[in-house]
């Protein structure tokens, strides 16, 4: 007999009858869930895995190359899974710039970077609010302001009904809690979150997320704040110092059967069968960070190597060359701010760098002249290409 992981409370929305599903409290119980057999490999397999990745974040010269990179892929994919249509390479050309032909879907991605910065700033303040339902308020509220959504009632907890999938909840592919208990569902998801547990961290994020899209608790956003959820949790937990684990990546690339595992949990009460997901898009994400980990520095090496040899060299341009991991597209008036130098040295470095075969002139005008870091880009972005 399937586990039960929740109750469906019916009510009357405009005119029809709906059955709102409203989930269990956390941990899954009747049966409890257990990690042994084959959920023991994957979840022994992910957790060497992420291990692997934060040890290799300690090789690096600068972590801020990587977390600059990372943080906004992870901002690019999870703002794709929802629908936005913009590419790494689209947001690094609008904050060098503010120009973009997908302004909306830009700032969509800028303030999912903006809205992590926040909830670790204020996990690290020693007053600051603890990982909890009101701080994921307070991150969707920076999440969705000025952008699509931001008519519906940014950093509220909903009073109203929504639904997932269909054009109304009578014909929604599911139905989240009734309004009058999300409220009470996220106190228990806040309560069991931080109390002790004999289930491992990894194993736990994964529960979090599901509990957390089940809920539903904004009336848009969700999706994103669900994923972000599980990032905070990673280091809030100390699996990682820092948030390179780009889960979305993994998530859309089985995109189907992470929709597949979310809904096999309420429906038949398959906890296990999402675990074994969850940990094995785990262990890719982190595969994949640690690869891209090692392609960047190897790139970084051999183009200050080159840099170094090359006859024209001189110390601004060097300089120049170390500050484009976090400025991979620049201006001279952005290259003369970074150097704090004259505009001559400025454009001095940028010639220089544009001999050696690092930087590429990207806009093709004879003014106001745009340059890039083009294969940094491309390691980058390559995931976050959109597809037909």
């Amino acid at each position: 007999m399937p586990r039960s992981t929740g109750t469906y409370r019916q009510q009357t929305v405009g005119g029809e009858t709906i059955r709102a599903f409203v989930p269990h409290p956390l941990p899954p119980a009747n049966p409890p869930l257990v990690i042994e057999g084959e959920l023991l490999d994957r979840h022994v397999a992910a957790t060497i895995a992420v291990e692997r990745l934060s040890v290799a974040t300690l090789t690096v010269p600068s972590l801020t190359w990587f977390l600059y990179g990372f943080v906004r892929k992870e901002a690019v994919i999870s703002s794709q899974i929802e629908g936005t249509q913009a590419t790494l390479e689209d947001v690094v050309q609008f904050e060098a710039t503010q120009v973009s032909d997908r302004t909306d879907d830009v700032e969509e991605i800028c303030n999912y970077v903006a809205a992590l910065e926040y909830a670790r700033q204020e996990l690290r303040r020693p007053r600051g609010l603890p990982l909890s339902s009101r701080l994921l308020c307070r991150v969707h509220e920076r999440l969705m302001r000025g952008v699509r959504g931001a008519d519906r009632q940014p950093g509220v907890i909903r009073s109203s009904q929504n639904w997932i999938g269909g054009t109304r909840p009578g014909n929604a592919a599911f139905v989240p809690p009734p309004p009058e208990v999300v409220s009470e569902a996220l106190a228990e998801l806040d309560r069991w979150i931080h109390a002790p547990s004999d289930l491992p961290p990894l194993v736990r994020a994964g529960l979090a997320h599901v509990q957390f899209e089940t809920i539903h608790p904004f009336l848009d956003g969700n999706g994103r704040v669900g994923r972000l959820l599980v990032t905070l949790l990673v280091e809030y937990w100390r699996l990682l110092d820092n948030p390179l684990l780009s889960l979305s990546l993994a998530l859309k690339r089985h995109r189907d059967e992470y929709y597949r595992r979310l809904g096999a949990v309420r429906t038949e009460g398959d906890w296990e069968g999402w675990i074994a997901f969850f940990l094995e898009c785990v262990k890719e994400a982190a595969d994949d960070a640690v690869v891209a980990a090692g392609q960047v520095f190897r790139l970084l090496h051999s183009d200050r190597a080159k840099l170094v040899a090359h006859t024209s060299a001189t110390v601004s341009a060097i300089r120049l060359l170390e500050l484009l991991p976090e400025h991979p597209i620049v201006s001279r008036a952005m290259a003369c701010d970074l150097l704090q130098a004259s505009k001559p040295t400025a454009t001095k470095a940028i010639e220089v760098l544009q001999d050696v075969g690092i930087l590429a002139e990207r806009t093709g005008r004879q003014r106001d002249q745009v340059y890039g870091y083009q294969r940094y880009l491309k390691l980058l972005s390559d995931d976050t290409q959109l597809t037909e």
